[in-house]
């Protein structure tokens, strides 16, 4: 009888985001959005075949897969000192977007710390930024949050 593959957890991943020379490896607390999509086309063409009491031919529904999509991915981490999240969106919206594509990789581990799934996501810029609403009664952590767009999806592993 086969093993049965251990089900991976969420919150053992390690996302890795290199912003030219810097890295934020690691820092993120949620990565949400990973998802890619196949459209539908659906054909529906009229045949020969005569069914029922209808004078014309039947009509058949064929459903096709088209173009591949991909959603944008939310990173959200607690805000700090640094600036590179800030100065790569900065960096698109001044319009230098095709040199700012970067590549990002996401790794999930299991419970003995062993890498079991790996995604990589191509091209990818980011879309908008934001942090948290401030409140002077909370004691949570301030949160950076960004919206990130991508090219290329596939798991690697």
């Amino acid at each position: 009888m086969a093993a049965i593959p251990e089900i991976l957890t969420n919150y053992r991943f390690f996302l890795r985001l290199d912003i030219g020379q810097n890295d934020s490896d690691g820092y993120f607390l949620e990565c949400q959005g990973f998802k890619r999509t196949q459209e539908v086309i659906e054909i529906c063409e009229v045949t020969s075949q005569k069914w029922g009491t209808a004078s014309k031919g039947k009509a058949v529904r064929t459903k096709l897969p088209g173009n591949a999509k991909n959603g944008n991915i939310t990173l959200r981490k607690g805000l700090n000192a640094s600036k590179d999240l800030w100065k790569w969106f900065e960096d698109v919206e001044a319009g230098k977007w095709a040199q700012k594509r970067e590549f990002i990789s996401l790794s999930i581990y299991d419970q003995a710390s062993n890498k079991e799934a790996r995604f990589e996501l191509a091209g990818a810029w980011p879309t908008s930024y934001k942090i948290a609403d401030l409140n002077a009664n909370s004691h949570e952590i301030e949160i950076e949050e960004l919206e990130i767009a991508f090219e290329e999806f596939q798991r690697t592993q």
